[in-house]
């Protein structure tokens, strides 16, 4: 285990599946203390983080995202345990796709309101903490479609387009107090999510990455790695596609 983020604190929404397992496993075993923060979260008797040595440094929180009390509650529940938070991770995310024509009004609420209301909820509630450091790491969770698009996806797309701005509007606003924002955004990711796509539509994927494979939850945990790391003390309000090149 390293201790690259040794006293540090994560929060890391949508964190008990998929990608976001991923990111708290990873910045977990790095030394942070990681809270993720998700809707659905295990059972007590369930197995959340297998691996034993960084069991006590991941606790989850239920939350949802798109209530404003919710956000705020469980951010000052890590307030109290740890006194700081260092890291958000804005990575709950939902789809609900349709064709535009047959897409419902619940259905574009419903994804708008989890992927960037909830990410705008979350930031809003850590923001001010971090400013009061004077030091500070968001990294947003977009995906491809946010910058190239894909049909049958309109509220999806829009939500992680929005995403970008997000990033950018906040970098600006935030980087005269040391805080870093940055946004993941990731291509053909097998997880349960993408697990739901029919096999014509993984094979459409798979035919047009160039590097033929879809990427594993822990490629999309490297690059946040990278982005709360030391090593990018001086990138802020940058896009970083995670995608094998789809999107070339």
């Amino acid at each position: 285990m390293g201790t690259g983020l040794s006293g540090k604190t994560a929060i890391i929404t949508g964190g008990c599946r998929g990608i976001g397992k991923a990111i708290v496993e990873r910045l977990a075993n790095e030394g942070a203390k990681v809270f993720a923060l998700d809707y659905i979260i295990p059972k007590t008797d369930e197995v959340f983080i297998e691996d034993s040595n960084i069991k006590e440094l991941v606790k989850s929180i239920q939350v949802d995202v798109t209530q404003d009390n919710s956000v705020n509650s469980a951010v000052q529940e890590v307030m109290k345990e740890t006194g700081r938070i260092d890291i958000l991770v804005n990575n709950a995310g939902i789809t609900r796709d349709n064709l535009l024509m047959r897409m419902s009004e619940s259905e574009w609420d419903s994804v708008i309101g989890t992927n960037l209301k909830g990410a705008f909820l979350c930031t809003k509630a850590v923001s001010r903490i971090m400013m009061n450091q004077r030091n500070g790491r968001i990294v947003n969770i977009g995906s491809i479609v946010g910058s190239i698009g894909n049909a049958g996806q309109v509220n999806y797309s829009s939500s992680k387009a929005g995403m970008i701005g997000m990033t950018k509007s906040l970098a600006k606003e935030l980087g005269s107090r040391n805080i870093l924002v940055n946004l993941v955004a990731p291509g053909y990711v097998i997880t349960p999510m993408t697990e739901k796509l029919t096999e014509e539509q993984k094979q459409y994927y798979l035919q047009n990455i160039p590097l033929k494979r879809g990427a594993l939850p822990k490629d999309i945990a490297n690059a946040v790695w990278f982005f709360v790391s030391e090593d990018s003390n001086y990138i802020t309000g940058q896009v970083l596609h995670v995608d094998g090149g789809l999107a070339i």
